[in-house]
């Protein structure tokens, strides 16, 4: 019995001990629970744009997506928008880098399409230079007046980034097709199913189509055109952000904008295949280009490459 009341006494002992040695080295406020590390630093914000169509914060624009385009002198990046016309301001360009997230404000240029048919927003290419020692992933557009990027500003991916290597990168088709918006519940599936193998016996390796909505029997149809890889749906909800027009000219149709954002799309579309087609063919479904002297589209585009060396537009 002695030596159990020892062995508790020894035990009681230790703890007592313990507790004050733990006490007497706690810092002052260590009651308060110990954060728990937050890990790396993030290099940029974790907003980035995941949809077709993203509203550009404290204005009235509505962003499309961003391309390298370096064919102009001194700008980079090509911003694909829709603006409201009576609201232009001056925007500036920021960019996250691969290693880091670059403070320099850069003024953007804004270059708004002609052809706004009256309506109050117009198709718009905002132009931004990338700065130095940025190897720039995601860009981002603020208006003038704002001095602090918000934790909550939506990045665009930058998409045809150039890569390293000098070689030219392999095109992966010949022909694309852009198809203007579908919106209305668009039910002509037998017009769909016709058009679509037409433009596959001549030769077009791709066919894009922007789609607000269509019924339920034509989108069953493009899905399994989509799943062999001949379709590319492309979302397109202009009508949770704006109210479209269904016609072409706002003094007669009015709405928002041109014909469901028509210009907008097919200049995406343009973009979105510059690095991967070598020619893009802008059509409505309605509308078949028909070679008569040649079996089709590619030995048409060959004849004619060889008499004018010098056109890229026909």
């Amino acid at each position: 019995m002695a030596i159990q009341q020892f062995k508790f006494f020894c035990l009681i002992t230790s703890i007592v001990i313990y507790i004050i040695i733990i006490t007497t080295l706690r810092a002052p406020g260590i009651n308060k629970s110990v954060p728990k590390p937050w890990g790396p630093p993030r290099i940029c914000p974790v907003h980035f744009s995941e949809q077709t169509i993203t509203p550009l914060n404290n204005t009235k624009h509505l962003l499309v997506s961003a391309y390298m385009d370096q064919r102009v002198n001194g700008l980079d990046i090509r911003i694909i928008g829709i603006f409201r016309r009576d609201s232009i301001q001056p925007l500036h360009c920021f960019f996250c880098c691969v290693d880091h997230l670059s403070r320099t404000r850069i003024p953007a240029t804004i270059l708004q399409h002609s052809d706004n048919f009256g309506f109050p927003f117009v198709t718009t290419d905002v132009m931004c230079q990338i700065p130095q020692n940025c190897k720039a992933t995601h860009v981002t557009l603020l208006p003038q007046s704002e001095k602090v990027i918000s934790p909550e500003q939506i990045w665009l991916p930058i998409r045809n980034q150039k890569t390293n290597g000098k070689e030219k990168r392999k095109l992966q088709f010949n022909f694309t097709v852009c198809i203007s918006n579908l919106f209305g519940d668009y039910n002509n599936v037998l017009q769909f199913a016709q058009t679509l193998e037409m433009y596959r016996l001549l030769g077009v390796d791709r066919v894009v189509i922007y789609n607000t909505s269509c019924s339920p029997d034509l989108s069953r149809l493009l899905q399994s055109y989509s799943q062999e890889g001949f379709v590319e749906m492309v979302p397109w909800p202009i009508d949770q952000h704006l109210n479209p027009s269904r016609g072409w000219l706002h003094s007669k149709h009015g709405g928002d904008l041109h014909y469901f954002g028509q210009l907008t799309t097919l200049n995406e579309c343009i973009y979105r295949s510059m690095d991967r087609s070598r020619y893009v063919l802008l059509n409505d479904i309605d509308e078949i280009i028909m070679p008569y002297q040649h079996n089709g589209l590619m030995p048409l585009m060959n004849m004619l490459k060889q008499q004018h060396p010098n056109v890229g537009c026909f």
